[in-house]
């Protein structure tokens, strides 16, 4: 089988990866249609996949809009030549329309219920994968599966952080240390928010700096004074930091995610509590707070306090019962592309359960 994977933002790769990882392995032909997204093709490049860079990331409305008729338009191309038998995506809309267009099944996931992207997305769609938690219905297409996105990169049977990246930090095993993480806000489903002012900013990790070490993820460049914070490290390295932290601060949903299903508390800044977010909350590994000048204040001194008096093993044991509940998501994902459409019809059924997918074995 010949299969596209489209590709529009770094998580997608490693939600992919393995996924891509096990097809190969068995004898499929893979081929990863990507934007030039920052990392994107950097991290493609490292993990060794087929691809192609087929389309740029616009950052303006207009701009998305007319880059969306040229990505169609050079897919279309790029599938002449590949003959794709299946596309997988996270609710692409261009990835949607060639699929529509070549007359064969579009499998996508989906996290972020950005309604203006799935809206656009859903007509040429075949079925959709979600995580079981709250969330807006996607309708007789959607299939629910006990997990995270981020399970498909970060659960123990696929991921183990590297303990050398390390020394990139400057930093011990056991030493404490925060990450923070500033968005651009560039991204349609971002018009109207604007994150944590300049000031509540300098504020954070002033205050934080006094406490414990910090390091500074940023999507912008970062002024001056707080560019000495900046994480030194590759891409590909980023999830084995975020392993080893004692907090996560940022406005970043994904890696909130990432750090609570690592088992590092996460304090996120954000008026976007999405369900994934909501079920994490409620597990007592994420603290939500939203943009207001009033929470920012909150979430200076709820991070100084966590940094402070931070009990690793504790988070490590809400992490493990979490996992208890959850998927391996890649196997989810392996089997139910490999075997589609029965697949789609046997999760569609009443009888249809997830235990054969609970491979996690406890450290």
């Amino acid at each position: 089988m010949k299969i596209i994977i489209g590709v529009g933002h770094p998580k997608d790769v490693h939600t992919f990866k393995n996924l891509y990882y096990r097809l190969v392995d068995r004898g499929h032909q893979c081929l990863v249609a990507s934007n030039d997204r920052q990392h994107n093709v950097e991290l493609l490049r490292h993990f060794k996949m087929n691809h192609t860079c087929y389309s740029s990331h616009a950052k303006s409305l207009l701009g998305k809009m007319f880059s969306l008729v040229i990505d169609v338009c050079t897919l279309m191309k790029i599938n002449v030549t590949f003959r794709a038998d299946m596309f997988i995506s996270h609710s692409s809309v261009s990835t949607g329309l060639v699929s529509f267009v070549f007359r064969k099944p579009h499998i996508c996931i989906e996290d972020t219920f950005n309604m203006e992207q799935v809206r656009l997305s859903m007509p040429f769609t075949d079925v959709v994968l979600t995580g079981d938690y709250e969330h807006p219905s996607l309708g007789k297409k959607e299939l629910k599966y006990p997990g995270y996105h981020e399970l498909a990169y970060l659960h123990p049977n696929v991921f183990t952080p590297d303990e050398r990246v390390l020394k990139s930090l400057g930093v011990c095993k056991e030493e404490k240390y925060v990450i923070v993480r500033f968005v651009a806000w560039a991204a349609t489903h971002d018009i109207g928010h604007k994150g944590m002012s300049i000031e509540n900013k300098r504020k954070l990790i002033e205050t934080l700096s006094k406490q414990v070490k910090v390091f500074i993820s940023s999507e912008e460049d970062l002024p001056d004074d707080l560019k000495k914070y900046q994480i030194p490290i590759k891409p590909e390295e980023v999830h084995s930091i975020m392993a080893y932290a004692s907090l996560f601060v940022g406005e970043s949903s994904t890696m909130a995610t990432e750090s609570a299903v690592l088992g590092v508390p996460a304090v996120y800044i954000n008026d976007s509590h999405l369900g994934y977010i909501k079920d994490l909350e409620s597990r007592g590994l994420i603290f939500s707070y939203t943009e207001s000048l009033e929470d920012q204040g909150s979430v200076i001194n709820n991070a100084i306090d966590i940094a402070k008096n931070v009990d690793k093993s504790a988070y490590k044991a809400i992490a493990e019962r979490m996992l208890k509940d959850k998927i391996d998501v890649t196997a989810f994902l392996d089997w139910f592309v490999s075997n589609y459409p029965s697949s789609k019809e046997k999760v569609s059924g009443k009888c249809f359960s997830f235990d054969g997918f609970r491979r996690y074995q406890e450290s």
